[in-house]
């Protein structure tokens, strides 16, 4: 599935940088308005095809979704409108809604309801879980020992096993294992969080009292859980550096506190997509092991956002930010997983009729990076969250955007899959055929060029929220932001052949750029714009190229009936 990539650019700019392949940080490539507005105006389908009726709803006539999971455009319409309204357009956020019409959703949740009552009929399901809390028979491991989501892969990336470092601290002497080790370390964390004290004392009907709770542990074993959770992170951040590179190297601007804070959020989401990821050769039925597992890791993240438990070392980090950041909430991750269910074989949305699907894949499984990094990297002075959302989810759906513009040729060849919507390629005279078959020619040529144009649309938006972060979070956003865009200028210099090439950046090329992307989060490059910045194109021209484009070129070929869903589609996002 393709998360590094769009964490490392999530991450950035929700206050936000991006996860779904790997992650990253150089300058984006000075394109004169003149030249943008060349590939824009040069799109011209060259093979006609039937136009698509549509009714008020922008619903397809004969009301049917077109999608493999069992969503309606209109379903979807709905679960956009949940989003607060900005530029015009509905925003997706904390909003979107578990899709129970889908068969993903549906088989999750019938494997949750399985797991549950797995958990029940265990001896051990009255195990406590060191605040008084129920925590079933949850296993802190995977068959083998390894920490859930962490595979071979994972393993031969990094260089040795994750986590053995946690034997390191064990009170060998008193017969302490790393799962009691875990767990004393997950109790004085929550001990420092006045949520979760409070809650504590609900259970236990004791007064509230987070210092009195705090003095239950001696210098001695704070001093060791200090220690602890510091290697955890420590952990997570070589985990980040193992994935994606370059975006590690953007966090290395941030300050320590918000650095560690991103590496333990990354290596959720990397832990989240191994597991669905994860090759189960040996399982008879890997789609029900996988959902197993699934069902498994939702219930633990729920566990941890809401009673702050702990099953491993990895949680440790986590749970750290959920007490450092209280604003930090469980939906963007819930969120996530929907958007990993998208992605399985056999169960997900094997094809996207329309952008507006597209974008919900988008939103999920990279535009929520951006809202899961918004507690962390805060507000400029004089702006809200609620107002820095829009570039964060903007930045989020730019990089997966271009992930999947890179990947087409990857996507169709090694995995069967087809990320473009399918009416796009209709209207370009575009076939999966020829997507399979690695074809490029004049019709893929364009429509690459109009995704291009739609995917630089999206970090115009993004670039308008690096102001509005606080100051120390504003250089790896600009350096993921440039970076990321980079990737769009690769494609277009690889002859928009993303099919038998991959657009790649060197790792110099984005060094060479810290300098650039460093001076763009200045005031002063306002007034004085770096010469490749003169003219470039704003939020504004690009919508207005792109609406100009669709009403000049598909108007007057087609008609405007078959364009009418698509604009308003473009306006709609």
């Amino acid at each position: 599935m393709k998360i590094p990539s769009s964490i490392v650019a999530t991450l950035s700019l929700s206050s936000a940088i991006q996860l779904t392949n790997s992650l990253s940080l150089p300058p984006s490539a000075a394109f004169t308005r003149s030249r943008r507005r060349t590939h824009l105006y040069s799109i011209a389908p060259q093979q006609t095809d039937t136009p698509t009726t549509t009714n008020n709803n922008n619903t397809p006539s004969n009301g049917s979704s077109g999608s493999s999971n069992g969503r309606t455009t209109r379903e979807i319409a709905k679960e956009l409108s949940l989003g607060v309204t900005l530029d015009n357009g509905p925003v997706i956020d904390f909003a979107s809604v578990k899709d129970s019409t889908s068969r993903a959703e549906m088989a999750l949740l019938e494997a949750r309801k399985r797991y549950e009552a797995s958990l029940l009929n265990k001896s051990n399901a009255h195990t406590s879980g060191g605040d008084g809390s129920k925590v079933g028979s949850i296993s802190s491991s995977q068959d083998g020992g390894r920490l859930m989501g962490i595979n071979d892969e994972v393993v031969a990336e990094v260089g040795y096993e994750i986590g053995d470092f946690a034997n390191e601290y064990v009170d060998v002497a008193n017969g302490e294992t790393v799962e009691e080790l875990v767990q004393k370390c997950g109790a004085y964390l929550r001990s420092k969080s006045c949520a979760f004290s409070t809650q504590l004392a609900q259970q236990s009907h004791q007064p509230e009292s987070p210092e009195g709770r705090q003095q239950e542990f001696t210098p001695e074993e704070i001093s060791r859980f200090n220690r602890l959770l510091s290697r955890s992170y420590e952990e997570s951040g070589i985990v980040t550096s193992a994935f994606a590179k370059t975006f590690y190297l953007g966090t290395q601007s941030l300050p320590e506190p918000a650095r560690k804070a991103i590496w333990a959020i990354y290596v959720w989401c990397r832990r989240t997509d191994e597991i669905v990821d994860a090759p189960r050769s040996s399982s008879a039925n890997p789609n029900e092991e996988m959902l197993r597992d699934l069902s498994e890791w939702e219930i633990r993240t729920e566990l941890l956002f809401d009673k702050g438990q702990v099953l491993d070392v990895l949680d440790l980090p986590l749970l750290d930010c959920k007490v450092k950041y209280p604003a930090l909430k469980l939906e963007p991750f819930s969120d996530m997983i929907r958007g990993m269910l998208m992605d399985i074989p056999g169960l997900g949305q094997e094809r996207y009729e329309t952008w507006e699907e597209l974008h919900l894949y988008c939103y999920r499984v990279a535009g929520t990076v951006g809202l899961m990094s918004m507690p962390v990297f805060g507000c400029a002075e004089g702006f809200t969250d609620e107002i820095a959302k829009e570039p964060a989810l903007s930045l989020g759906v730019a990089f997966q955007i271009t992930n999947i513009l890179r990947d087409v040729g990857e996507d169709a060849k090694k995995r069967g899959r087809v990320y473009l919507p399918q009416r796009d390629m209709e209207r370009f005279g575009v076939t999966e055929r020829q997507l399979f078959d690695q074809k490029v020619d004049d019709n893929y040529i364009n429509l690459m060029k109009f995704e291009i144009a739609r995917a630089r649309m999206y970090y115009a938006r993004a670039l308008r929220g690096v102001p509005m972060l606080s100051p120390d979070a504003r250089l790896p956003v600009q350096l993921s932001l440039d970076a990321y865009g980079k990737i769009l200028d690769k494609i277009e210099e690889n002859g928009y052949d993303s099919l038998t090439k991959r657009a790649y950046v060197g790792k110099w090329e984005k060094l060479a750029g810290i300098p650039a992307s460093w001076y763009r989060t200045l005031d002063i490059a306002k007034a004085l714009p770096l010469p490749g910045d003169w003219g470039r194109p704003t939020l504004e021209d690009y919508e207005k190229v792109l609406e100009e484009m669709l009403e000049k070129k598909w108007v007057k070929e087609r008609g405007a009936s078959a364009t009418s869903d698509y604009l308003h589609s473009l306006n709609k996002n």
